[in-house]
């Protein structure tokens, strides 16, 4: 006796399987996102931008004052080129119920704190060369936990927009330390405090809110100090977009620091304005230049989520901003620096609302995203501290005093940046 074998059920109609769409991050998120970042750059530039110089010259002679800030400024530089990377990478593998950025967002800020209360009441170089160096450490590992959280909560189709609000926070908060010397005076403890604060809270007020899910198991660390190491090495054969995209930010930042390290002597000297005169008109071409920053970041952000393209708007960017490098050369009222200022405003808008979308898009491990960008973070500190020798050479070459060479060059390294980003193929 035979039997028939149950026939099978038939197999279900084949359907597509897609990934759930991806979700926007919450408002609330974004908004001390934006503030937190706001609140960490007015902390760090404002002593940048007036209160170091001023405690410098309290506490060295005249004729010292500039090697004494350059001193000072080039151990700055060197912390965050250091720490950003490193801090990433410590973030990444950062295991606890407090989730792997909360923890370095809070210990960079604090430490941020202390070290500016240390330069305030610091009566020798020597602190204030140190506390400077330390100040520049912490506030890189909280950068360095703040631009992965980015990655880490900002969906693909929104990094754009987001991008663009940082960028814009970002240079608002350059503006704030441009103008902290006129609201707050010259009083040294105010100068530093004041911001340090405002930051502090901020970046609070961000870790509250964040979302951060704690890392459920540490990756292996084997392999010893070498292997560590090498991790920090990103294989441009490998990972060729995100080597372009280090080379266009490289490219735009030393061409922006070019020039700006130098605004303040341009004006005494190509257009012939007293020292007061040439404060006045500064304060004001940055105030320009920040306006529109400000709208042409949030509006590029937001055609660049709606279109899909990144490329596009970052080579545009770059190109629009060595022109207005290129439209200081001609320059000599301060309605044309106002115009150029504008211009730059213009190129730099776009760029700050794209490229760090078009960063998170190329970045070659999501799992190690905060390392990957701390090395991305050279792009921005190697060139901020280059940048002024290169241009003093440029200065110099030219005869002393004359701008035209470097302005030259700033416009042609602008261009060189715009042109990095046409071999990227993972992002259009």
């Amino acid at each position: 006796m035979t039997t028939t074998p149950p026939r099978p059920d038939p197999a279900p109609p084949y359907t597509e399987q897609r990934p759930p769409p991806e979700r926007s991050a919450r408002s609330w998120v974004v908004t001390t996102m934006a503030l937190a970042q706001l609140g960490l750059f007015l902390a760090l530039l404002t002593p940048v931008f007036s209160s170091l110089a001023i405690k410098v010259q309290d506490i060295v002679p005249k004729d010292d004052e500039v090697s004494a800030l350059g001193l000072v400024s080039s151990l700055g530089a060197v912390a965050a080129f250091l720490a950003n990377p490193v801090f990433g990478r410590i973030s990444d593998r950062t295991k606890g119920r407090f989730g792997r950025r909360r923890p370095w967002l809070v210990i960079g800020a604090l430490g941020l704190t202390v070290g500016l209360a240390v330069i305030a009441t610091a009566q020798s170089l020597a602190v204030v060369a140190v506390a400077w160096f330390l100040s520049q450490m912490f506030a890189n590992a909280a950068l360095a936990a703040f631009t992965a959280s980015v990655a880490d909560q900002i969906p693909v189709f929104q990094r754009g927009k987001v991008a663009g609000l940082i960028g814009v926070m970002q240079n608002v908060a350059i503006l704030g330390a441009a103008y902290a010397v006129r609201v707050l005076g010259t009083d040294i403890l105010l100068l530093f405090m004041v911001p340090a604060a405002v930051g502090l809270v901020l970046v609070v007020l961000y870790v509250i809110v964040l979302p951060d899910k704690p890392l459920p198991q540490r990756p292996p660390s084997g392999g010893g100090l070498r292997t560590m190491l090498r991790t920090f090495w990103v294989d441009p054969r490998k990972q060729p977009d995100f080597a372009w995209a280090f080379v266009s930010r490289f490219m735009v930042i030393l061409a922006m620091f070019m020039f700006t390290t130098f605004r303040l002597l341009f004006l005494q000297d190509q257009l012939g304005l007293s020292d007061d005169r040439a404060v006045s008109v500064m304060a004001t071409g940055v105030l320009v230049y920040t306006v529109v920053l400000m709208a042409a970041g949030q509006l590029a952000g937001w055609l660049s989520d709606r279109l899909r393209r990144r490329k596009v708007f970052v080579g545009f960017s770059a190109l629009v901003f060595g022109i207005g490098t290129a439209m200081l050369i001609t320059t000599h009222s301060a309605a044309g620096f106002y115009a150029a200022e504008a211009v730059l405003g213009l190129g730099f808008g776009v760029y700050a609302g794209v490229d760090l979308a078009l960063v998170l898009d190329v970045l070659p491990d999501p799992e190690d995203s905060a390392k990957d960008l701390g090395v991305f973070n050279i792009a921005n500190a190697a060139p901020q501290s280059i940048a002024p020798a290169i241009g003093a050479l440029l200065v110099n070459t030219a005869g002393g005093r004359e701008y035209h060479l470097l302005l030259g060059v700033a416009a042609a390294v602008c261009v060189v940046g715009a042109l990095a980003v046409i071999p990227i193929r993972k992002v259009r």
